[in-house]
């Protein structure tokens, strides 16, 4: 006796698969005999893809952040996704109110630690080198080791003040001292110089708004891709979108992917003001974006959910297999006339969007207001 069992979904490679869950994990992923029994069953009939959970790994939700908050669930399970990471919004004077917030909430919360012990509670946090505090990170991730996954430095001029690059030297240092913890790192205007930036990275650092438009980006003038950007993905330095409010150009990320310049995660960088006014929405309209310059939909997924949880260390979470945490998304495709809007105001048309209808999270189904219409667990 399995405590769900899901029936003839669809895959991203457009295949059948039935899903039995027991104990909040992936029991079963595959093909299961008729006589296999749940607690609740639901028949998808084939009408609906089913994933891995999503996993949006640049979120902004510490909802006292006096700058950029939202509610974990509202951008999560309530917009199809099971994990997200808040990239920096506190560092190691607010984490442990953040981190017992995050016990309230349906959906999977992880935090990048942002290196400045305030967090984001300025727009100028690395401006005071003294905001650094070494021991202070050091104890906020012996406090909460399942919590903190990585550490988060912003790299731009409006940051970092008159630091420069010295601000990213030092979060390499503390990485070093905590146990090489991925390290995010945000791009924006110079200074630093994103070659400076750059050269310091290595293999499982991300660099986050790898598209965005501004004259610092990973594209020379010529829409070459920056030699110290080749350098650093040929050491495996990772490329995150963080779309934001200021931080994706249709434009840059067209020429890259032509190049063959793939995101390694696609990431939304959202909270309560760009979800509600755009340009970003939710994880799923960030993901249909892609469509609209050549990705393919398991190219998508898997920058949502397998590249995603190794990126951030999380072995049981993006993938359908025996064993995994029992996390996923069902999600519709709408296929209609679409008009998507970058962080500059360009737009690209497209004919394909991401419609969530549901999570399972831990085993346990959860409905989106999509799904509630169209009583997807009533088949």
């Amino acid at each position: 006796m399995y405590d769900l069992i899901l029936r003839q979904a669809k895959d991203v490679n457009g295949g059948r698969v039935d899903i039995a869950v027991l104990d909040g994990k992936l029991a079963v992923v595959g093909q299961l005999d008729d006589s296999a029994t749940a607690r609740q069953v639901i028949d998808l009939q084939g009408k609906y893809w089913l994933s891995a959970g999503w996993i949006d790994s640049h979120v902004h939700c510490y909802s006292k952040s006096p700058i950029y908050h939202d509610e974990p669930d509202l951008i999560g399970v309530a917009s199809g996704v099971t994990t997200v990471i808040d990239a920096g919004s506190t560092g190691a004077n607010d984490v442990d109110d953040f981190y017992q917030l995050t016990r309230q909430a349906k959906t999977h919360v992880f935090a990048f630690l942002n290196i400045a012990r305030t967090g984001i509670v300025t727009q100028n946090e690395l401006a005071d080198m003294a905001q650094i505090d070494k021991v202070g990170v050091r104890q906020a991730i012996a406090s909460h080791p399942g919590f903190i996954v990585g550490l988060k430095a912003r790299m731009s001029s409006s940051v970092v003040g008159k630091n420069g690059i010295q601000p990213l030297v030092r979060a390499k240092e503390i990485q070093q001292e905590n146990d090489r913890l991925p390290l995010m790192v945000h791009i924006g205007n110079n200074p630093p110089n994103l070659d400076e930036i750059a050269d310091l990275l290595e293999s499982g650092d991300i660099i986050t708004h790898c598209f965005n438009g501004k004259p610092n980006r990973i594209l020379t003038p010529e829409g070459q891709l920056r030699d110290a950007i080749k350098r650093a993905l040929a050491r495996g330095v990772l490329l995150d979108v963080g779309h934001g409010s200021a931080s994706f150009s249709f434009a840059v990320a067209e020429v890259a992917i032509g190049q063959g310049i793939i995101p390694h995660t696609i990431s939304s960088d959202i909270y309560c003001r760009n979800r509600i006014n755009g340009p970003v929405h939710s994880l799923a309209t960030v993901m249909s974006k892609f469509f609209s310059i050549g990705l393919t939909l398991p190219q998508v997924i898997d920058c949502v959910t397998c590249h995603a949880a190794d990126a951030l260390r999380l072995p049981q979470k993006g993938r359908l297999e025996a064993g995994c945490d029992a996390d996923l998304t069902l999600f519709d495709i709408a296929h209609a006339p679409q008009v998507f809007v970058d962080s500059q105001g360009q737009s690209v048309k497209g004919d394909r969007i991401l419609v969530p209808l549901a999570t399972v999270v831990a085993g346990e189904p959860l409905l989106t207001d999509e799904g509630k219409s169209k009583n997807v667990f009533s088949l």
